[in-house]
């Protein structure tokens, strides 16, 4: 059925102190936003997340973690940083990306891409093929100039030089450029080269100075809401979370009983 306002054709007639003139009309601004949602290449399983109906159950690292989204979504494209969200796999990391790149999109109707990094890294490579069409520049061009980007994942592709030099090209754009960027990652934020583990490890000292300057680090820690039972509630996150929370403890304390020297040593 046609837009009663504008026949579906986008603008609508305004009559405004005698003088007629025609504006856009809100249907044309709802139908960007969902072509925008469309072309953001959002994972079928997030699109329907939301920021205001993340289940945070009491913990304080989730409600932080949420604040400041709120704040990039609300003041966005007046924004300083992006979010750089660290924490143990399954806690909500990007869920909060997704549901704060939907958030801007809505309100501000801009380009937004959403790419797993080991994804865009094969789409990348897929284009020095000579049957593809594709060529790099064409894969890189959106993920460099698009106004919001989230790239999921970081550091989960095996280190290699390649690997290396073309995040930073990427990191180093968008940081140039002032462009607001999202990294959700698995990996912790200690300062230990040595530790395969360590962000630091993952993506060398270079990036994770850029990534510093241009994103509000923040650690969420929480439940892992894929192991939530599917008639679970906010109750059963909040005894999985103190279960994961004492874990480390009982793994230390095994560890001393089974060998009372190494743990001394340790």
């Amino acid at each position: 059925m046609p837009c009663p306002l504008c026949d579906d054709s986008g603008w609508k007639p305004v009559e405004r102190d005698g003088a007629r003139f025609v504006t856009r009309c809100e249907c044309w601004r709802d139908t960007l936003a969902t072509r925008l949602l469309t072309d953001a290449r959002l994972p079928r399983r997030y699109q329907h997340c939301s920021l205001d109906t993340f289940v945070t159950y009491g913990n304080e690292s989730l409600q932080r973690a949420v604040a400041a989204a709120k704040v990039v979504a609300d003041k966005f494209p007046t924004v300083d940083r992006g979010l750089f969200l660290l924490g143990p796999p399954g806690v909500g990391k990007t869920h909060i990306a997704v549901a704060t790149l939907k958030a801007i999109v809505e309100r501000k109707r801009i380009t937004a891409l959403f790419y797993d990094t080991r994804e865009l890294l094969r789409a990348i490579r897929q284009t020095y093929d000579a049957s593809e069409a594709a060529t790099e520049s064409t894969v890189l061009r959106p993920i460099l100039g698009c106004d919001l980007l989230v790239l999921d994942d970081l550091g989960a592709e095996k280190s290699t030089e390649w690997v290396e030099e073309t995040l930073n090209l990427i990191v180093n754009h968008r940081y140039s450029e002032r462009k607001t960027t999202m990294l959700p990652s698995n990996y912790d934020d200690k300062p230990d080269i040595s530790d395969p583990d360590s962000l630091l490890c993952r993506i060398g000292y270079r990036m994770r100075s850029r990534l510093h300057e241009m994103c509000e680090f923040i650690h969420l820690d929480g439940a892992d809401y894929r192991e939530l039972p599917p008639n679970g509630d906010v109750d059963d996150l909040r005894m999985m979370w103190q279960q994961r929370r004492q874990q480390p403890m009982k793994t230390r304390a095994l560890l001393s009983r089974a060998n009372p020297a190494r743990a001394q040593l340790r």
